[in-house]
């Protein structure tokens, strides 16, 4: 039986487009391990698609080349079904030539982005249209997750504890910024953490104790985003993560972890989360989410163990999520319970906490290309036909439309 070809989507015009490139050569890496024949896809800041060897190496995004060795500029076939990569600009067949053939097909993609497109359900969107498999949340999860405003809205409604919190876009801030200021420091107080409504990685996120750093905070975000969340900002607050896979009703739970907080309690930055240990090379290496201090298993009891645990798994539902999740909690001063946020895309597909479940970062993704067929088997036992007369009933007067 020949090896499955799995594309491993990353890179995009984000900015956790770095990020993006650590998660995914850690992906490759262990997908390899898992006997897959791995075909690269990166899609860079600008936009363009690009494949080849070379792209599983980090020395590569050091100082990115497109014209260097064993790398190829690369278009997909979006037609249904077809699954196809091909060269580009596409290379024409002379008289006598041979005919093109695509450069590679792709059995089934996982996309390994953070932030805008790509973790927000555009990409997923656009597999949707090419009904190629894919091994993340669909296109609904995907949305949701990453507007932190849509998801809280979703979770509070659903009946989940959520922080207060007070939103905005970028053009009410020109006009009423006043009265916006005012409402924040009415229903959040201080402190309040003020962050851009779809951007992940601490990026644009500020924590303000006073209306002077408020303000900044808000022209931070307002650069990031055009819609801005300020919620509650608690004193020494405890994280909790966890993370949950599967598709369906086939869905558990990880551990929980417990991030180690900065020397100050406040929020863990990008440079706390991805710089602070950073490794070179490798799944086993100190990249990506992997480098963060944590204790795992979080220290919790199993009784809050188990309440996270559910939660995990009945909000991956709720999100019709798949791949691996991993969702965010709170702890505050009184030991009030919060969720955070989800990541339907975590840092480092958040293998380090399946690991000490006993699974392989090879065997999870052996795992999330399993859930992909899966979900692309059901999706396609769906009728997508519906016969009506509508065309014929309306083709006398179509023309007259027109005029």
């Amino acid at each position: 039986m020949s090896k499955m070809n799995v594309a491993v989507l990353f890179g995009s015009r984000s900015c956790e487009h770095d990020v993006s490139i650590i998660s995914a050569l850690q992906l490759m890496e262990a997908a390899q391990s898992a006997d897959f024949r791995v075909i690269p896809i990166y899609i860079s800041r600008e936009g363009m698609w690009y494949t080849g060897e070379a792209l599983k190496n980090v020395e590569t995004f050091r100082n990115f080349n497109p014209m260097g060795k064993d790398i190829q500029r690369v278009n997909l076939d979006v037609t249904a079904n077809a699954g196809d990569l091909w060269a580009w600009p596409p290379q024409r067949a002379g008289l006598f030539a041979k005919v093109p053939a695509p450069i590679a097909h792709i059995d089934c993609a996982i996309p390994v982005f953070h932030g805008l497109h790509g973790e927000d359900g555009t990409v997923q969107g656009l597999l949707e249209m090419a009904n190629i498999p894919y091994a993340s949340s669909g296109v609904l999860g995907s949305s949701v997750g990453m507007d932190k405003i849509a998801m809280k809205q979703l979770l509070r409604g659903a009946g989940y504890p959520v922080l207060d919190f007070v939103w905005f876009t970028r053009d009410q801030l020109k006009t009423q910024r006043e009265e916006i200021i005012a409402r924040i420091e009415k229903k959040i107080k201080y402190p309040a953490f003020v962050t851009p409504s779809a951007l992940g990685s601490s990026i644009g996120v500020s924590r303000a104790t006073n209306r002077e750093e408020l303000e900044k905070a808000i022209d931070l975000a307002a650069s990031y985003d055009r819609r801005i969340l300020v919620e509650v900002g608690i004193n020494h607050p405890v994280e909790i993560n966890c993370a949950a896979m599967g598709y369906g009703e086939d869905v558990r739970a990880s551990v929980c972890e417990m991030p180690v907080p900065t020397a100050d309690g406040s929020f863990l930055t990008f440079w706390e989360k991805y710089l602070r240990n950073a490794g070179v090379k490798g799944s086993e290496s100190s990249q990506g989410m992997k480098s963060l201090a944590r204790v795992v298993p979080a220290p919790i009891g199993d009784e809050l163990t188990e309440r996270i645990q559910k939660m995990t798994v009945d909000i991956f539902k709720l999100m019709d999520c798949r791949g691996t999740v991993r969702i965010d909690y709170i702890l505050d001063e009184n030991d009030m319970l919060y969720v955070n946020e989800p990541n339907t895309i975590p840092g480092s597909l958040a293998f380090y906490l399946w690991k000490e479940c006993g699974v392989s970062f090879a065997a999870l993704v052996e795992k999330m290309v399993e859930d992909a067929l899966r979900a692309h088997a059901d999706q396609d036992s769906s009728v997508y036909a519906y016969d009506s007369t509508i065309l014929q009933k309306v083709t006398a007067g179509v023309k007259g439309t027109k005029g």
